[in-house]
């Protein structure tokens, strides 16, 4: 297969990338080309801008792929120049949604593929959402063929999945306390970049999965408490956590509240059989202990990545106070 990523180079596509490669998959990549990884294997490098629609006219003119992966379609508008531009151009157009477009907060558990999709709180969300609608309507219409897929946190040894970063791994080191969110039980899914790619890429050329959507996440459930105390034990400590209600960071951070209460506040657990059913050959084998240990590893092998925020430290060290202050 010839395939086509539009980015490529992310936390979630750079998997994808380098197990396509593997699999003998002939792979172009448009971008920028101004990510510090550059271009995995044998990829090919189509330089440009995946906005500007003139340009990617021009750039893609010579060129026809099998399959066009959309990893970094955001907004509605996006999405409708790649209709007009790949409509009888290519045998499937797969678009990356997200798992926040889900019904937020979630009437019932597990999440399904037809789970209702609302999200009141996170415009991200809601754009997403009206990408999805026009694919569907597309393929309504003119058989237009697409897969939607909707990652859920999917992160890589790099991405350190609480708020802050290194930063909060350094508070925790120094044994100053870390936030999380309401009282820190409810349920998430972090899914490894390695395993989701497993899933992903049995999605590539199939005609059964076209005006079809999937999630691809794992089944493996933490609390957010669990989540940040086997960061900490990956680094040799204990966690000193205080738990503070959504809605009092949202006072103090509106970004990171949006991101709370409209994706993390609430518990999300899915349902694989779909996908699992049309790629047999997916199943996640990289528990967060695990992950935990790579993330830790990645960072203590080069000082240089390990950057203290201080803006986080003095709103963390805010939010700790204002929160103390009316309830301890």
């Amino acid at each position: 297969m010839k395939v086509l990523f539009i980015g490529g180079t992310g936390v979630i596509s750079s998997a994808c990338s380098e197990l396509a490669l593997q699999q003998g998959i002939d792979l172009y990549l448009l971008n920028r080309g101004q990510t510090k990884g550059g271009v995995p294997g044998n990829a090919t490098l189509l330089r440009g801008d995946a906005y500007d629609s003139v340009e990617l006219k021009s750039l893609l003119a010579a060129h026809s792929f099998d399959v066009v992966v959309q990893w970094i379609g955001y907004e509605p508008e996006h999405i409708r120049h790649d209709i007009d531009l790949f409509t009888g151009k290519v045998r499937q157009y797969i678009f990356i949604s997200s798992a926040s477009v889900y019904q937020t907060p979630p009437e019932k558990w597990p999440i399904i593929e037809n789970t209702p999709l609302s999200n009141p709180y996170w415009e991200y969300s809601r754009n997403k959402i009206a990408c999805e609608r026009l694919l569907r309507q597309a393929f309504e219409n003119k058989k237009f063929p697409m897969t939607i897929v909707r990652p859920s946190h999917t992160y890589d040894c790099t991405k350190i999945p609480i708020r802050g970063g290194w930063t909060a791994i350094d508070r925790m080191r120094r044994g100053e306390k870390v936030i999380i969110h309401g009282d820190g039980s409810s349920l998430w899914t972090l899914t490894h970049h390695r395993d989701f790619a497993v899933g992903f890429n049995g999605l590539l050329g199939k005609e059964s999965a076209f005006g079809e959507v999937f999630h691809i996440t794992s089944d493996e459930w933490l609390s957010w408490e669990q989540i940040t105390r086997q960061l900490a034990r990956a680094v040799g400590v204990a966690a000193n956590i205080v738990a503070v209600p959504s809605r009092l960071i949202a006072k103090f951070d509106p970004e990171m509240g949006a991101g709370l209460l409209g994706d993390k506040t609430h518990s999300m657990i899915f349902d694989n059989q779909k996908i699992k059913t049309f790629v047999p050959e997916f199943k996640c084998r990289i528990p967060f202990v695990q992950g935990a240990r790579e993330i830790v590893d990645w960072y203590e092998a080069d000082p240089k990545r390990q950057k203290i925020d201080g803006n986080f430290n003095a709103m963390t060290d805010n939010i700790i106070s204002a929160y103390e202050s009316l309830f301890v």
